[in-house]
C-alpha cells in the first residue's frame, strides 16, 4: 500500500503582503504625493479671460485674476508648484520673439501677480523659450530658415531674467539650444539673480506627444521641425549626455520631456546623476487618456494613478502633468 504523498509547505509566499489594501499601502514601494506634482498653465496677456483648449479638455487658458483664482483653489489641494507659459497676440510676435524679454509680458506680470498674493508659499516655475513669441514658431532666432543657435542665447537669457526679475523661484529653458544653461546661469548671477534656479529641459525630444500644446500656445513652427535641435527618440545614449552637460552649466533641476514614452530614458538619467530629476507627461499624453476614459475604453483614475506611479518609480522626483487636479481632488492618488 503506498502512503500519502507529503507536501512541503511553502514558506515563502510574495503574497502575505498583498492580501489586503493596508497592507499595500504598508509596504508600496513608491507614492506619489501632491508635493511632487507640478500644474501647467497657460497664461492670456490680459486681466481676465478663460478660453477653452478643444485638444486637452480640462485645459483652459487664463487670465491673471483667474489663474490667481485656480492656483488658490489647487494651493488648497497642496499643489503648490506651477509651470508658466506665456501667450501673446499675433500682432506682437515678430522675428525675434522680442515680446518673450518685455517684463509687461503675460508671464512675467503673472509671476509679480502670484508671488504679490502666495509669497514663497507656492513655487513659481516659468517657460523660457522663444515659440510662443516668434512669427515662425520655431524656438530660436532664424539665420536664412535655419535656427542659429548662438544667436539664440542672447535673447532666451534676457527673458531668464526678466522672469527671475519678476520673482520666479526657477526659469525652465525649454529651447534645447547648446550651451544655453550656462549663458542663462551667467547672465543671472550677472544680475545678482543668484538664487533663481534652472530646471532645464535636458532631454526633450522631438515628440509627435506635443501637438495639443501647440494648439494651446500658438506655438507650432509655420515651417519645417524641430528635430535639427530636439533630441532624436531612437537615441538614449545621447539623451543622458545632454543631462549631464546641463548639469555641468549649472543646471539645479533636470528633465526628461515627454514621459511614458521614455521611462527608459528617466531611468538613465536617473542612474547618472543625484540632481533632482523631472518629467513632463505632456499634452498628447494626457489628451490620448481624456479621449479613451470619455469613450468608456480606459478607466481614467486607474490610468492616471498607474502612469504616475510608473513616472516615479522610473526615477522621477517631479512630475509636471496636467492630471495633477483631477489626481488630487479625486483621490485617485490613494
Amino acid at each position: 500500500m503506498n502512503e500519502p504523498e507529503i507536501t512541503r509547505p511553502r514558506r515563502v509566499r510574495p503574497r502575505r503582503l498583498r492580501r489586503h489594501k493596508t497592507l499595500r499601502n504598508l509596504v508600496a514601494e513608491t507614492r506619489v504625493a501632491p508635493a511632487s506634482l507640478i500644474v501647467p498653465h497657460f497664461v492670456l496677456p490680459a486681466e481676465r479671460g478663460r478660453e477653452a483648449i478643444p485638444s486637452m479638455p480640462g485645459v483652459e487658458r487664463l487670465g491673471r485674476s483667474d489663474l490667481l483664482a485656480r492656483v488658490e483653489r489647487d494651493a488648497g489641494l497642496g499643489l503648490r508648484t506651477v509651470l508658466l507659459f506665456g501667450l501673446t497676440e499675433e500682432e506682437r510676435k515678430d522675428a525675434s520673439g522680442s515680446e518673450s524679454r518685455s517684463p509687461g509680458a503675460a508671464v512675467p506680470a503673472a509671476v509679480r501677480e502670484l508671488k504679490r498674493v502666495f509669497g514663497d508659499e507656492l513655487a513659481v516655475i516659468t517657460d523660457v523659450c522663444l515659440c510662443a513669441y516668434t512669427d515662425h514658431g520655431h524656438c530660436g532666432v532664424l539665420d536664412r530658415g535655419t535656427v542659429d543657435n548662438d544667436r539664440s542665447l542672447a535673447p532666451l537669457a534676457s527673458m531668464a531674467r526678466v522672469h527671475g526679475d519678476a520673482g520666479a523661484d526657477l526659469v525652465a529653458p525649454s529651447d534645447m539650444m547648446d550651451g544655453r544653461v550656462a549663458n542663462i546661469r551667467d547672465a543671472l548671477d550677472r544680475h545678482g539673480l543668484t538664487d533663481v534656479g534652472i530646471l532645464s529641459y535636458a532631454a526633450k525630444f522631438a515628440s509627435a506627444f506635443y501637438g495639443p500644446f501647440r494648439d494651446a500656445a500658438g506655438s507650432a513652427p509655420g515651417e519645417g521641425d524641430r528635430r535639427g535641435y530636439q533630441l532624436d527618440p531612437r537615441n538614449g545614449r545621447e539623451a543622458v549626455r545632454e543631462a549631464l552637460l546641463d548639469e555641468e552649466e549649472g543646471a539645479d533641476i533636470l528633465m526628461v520631456k515627454p514621459a511614458l514614452a521614455y521611462l527608459d530614458v528617466v531611468h538613465r538619467v536617473r542612474q547618472a546623476t543625484r540632481l533632482p530629476l523631472a518629467v513632463y507627461n505632456v499634452s498628447g499624453e494626457y489628451a490620448a487618456v481624456k479621449a479613451a476614459a470619455e469613450r468608456g475604453w480606459l478607466d481614467e483614475p486607474q490610468v492616471v494613478r498607474e502612469s504616475l506611479t510608473a513616472m516615479r518609480r522610473a526615477g522621477a522626483d517631479l512630475i509636471i502633468t496636467y492630471h495633477a487636479r483631477d489626481a488630487v481632488e479625486g483621490g485617485w492618488l490613494r
